[in-house]
This record gives C-alpha cells, sequence and structure tokens, in this order.
C-alpha cells in the first residue's frame, strides 16, 4: 500500500497523468443498465443472456438521449454498426454489478463512458423571457417537442412554462 502511495506521488511530481476515478464516470451506463436490471428482477425475468438482449432490445426502442447513444453503442438499436450486447448480457446473466459491467464496456469502448446525464434545468430559478429564442429552443429539443405554432418569443416562453412539470420531475430517469 505504501508502495503504490509512494508511486502516485513520485508520478505527480515527475508530471506523468494521474487519474483518479470520479463518481461520474460511466454515469449513463450506471444508472440505465442498473435501472434495467432492477426491471428484470421484479419482473421475475428469466436472466439468460438471450432473453436479457431481447429485454434490452426492447427497452431500447423506447429510449432517448443519452440512454438511445449508450444503447446505439451496445448494438440494441437497429442503426448501430457493432453489437456488444453479449459483453453486457453475459455478466448480467452471471449478477455481476452494474459497476463492473460499465467498467469491462470502458475496456471495449471509451465513448460508453463519457456518455453524461444532461444536468437538470431549474426552471424556477431560471428566467425565460431573458434567454435567447435559439436556448429555448434547445430546451423544447431536449424534451422531444416543437413549438409549430410559435412566432414570438412569448409564445416559447409560455409553451415551457405549460410543458415543464411534465418534463423537470426527473422524468429522464424514469423507471424502465
Amino acid at each position: 500500500m505504501r508502495s503504490a502511495v509512494r508511486l502516485l506521488v513520485l508520478g505527480f511530481y515527475l508530471g506523468f497523468p494521474v487519474r483518479a476515478a470520479s463518481h461520474a464516470e460511466c454515469e449513463v451506463c450506471k444508472e440505465y443498465l442498473g435501472r434495467f436490471y432492477n426491471s428484470l428482477t421484479k419482473r421475475n425475468i428469466d436472466l439468460t443472456p438471450a432473453s436479457i438482449e431481447r429485454e434490452l432490445i426492447n427497452t431500447c426502442k423506447g429510449s432517448t438521449g443519452k440512454e438511445n447513444r449508450l444503447c446505439y453503442y451496445l448494438g440494441a438499436t437497429t442503426d448501430a454498426a457493432t453489437k456488444i450486447l453479449n459483453e453486457v448480457t453475459r455478466p448480467m446473466s452471471a449478477h455481476i454489478p452494474v459497476d463492473k459491467i460499465c467498467e469491462r464496456l470502458r475496456k471495449t469502448d471509451i465513448q460508453i463512458c463519457e456518455l453524461k446525464y444532461e444536468k437538470q434545468l431549474d426552471l424556477e430559478s431560471m428566467d425565460l423571457a431573458k434567454m435567447k429564442v435559439a436556448e429555448l429552443r434547445k430546451i423544447l429539443d431536449g424534451w422531444g417537442e416543437t413549438c409549430r405554432a410559435c412566432i414570438e418569443k412569448t409564445d416559447f416562453v409560455e409553451l415551457i412554462k405549460e410543458l415543464a412539470p411534465k418534463y423537470t420531475a426527473g422524468s429522464q430517469k424514469a423507471d424502465l
């Protein structure tokens, strides 16, 4: 243990890159696969690699945003270029913790652990009237909504205020 600390300190002083693990690494992977595993166990799904793969593909059909991008990287979407689902299904069928599965996936494709959830907007503290129309559109796009009849900025603001209760209560991380 002491030698590891000495090497770490020596590496720091000599300028070697030292990377400490943060809690936010593989955020989307850990969160999404954790909820997926919990949903399988709650529904008493047989945890065989084939059934897990089938359920993951079905679950990914309804995913959006960063979770859809994770599904794409895993090969669970129809437009995915590669398929590494067995890197998830085999360990999950053996009840290996999701943290370990995501660490193994990092070795296969580092992009999986670079996915981060967007920060939740606090619309109560934001002054929507002072925001640019492009920013307001970005909020609506993030929710998967469009404003077809919006002509003025106030139309966008009113629509966001109307839709805010639907999207600000942790909807992106809702149960699978």
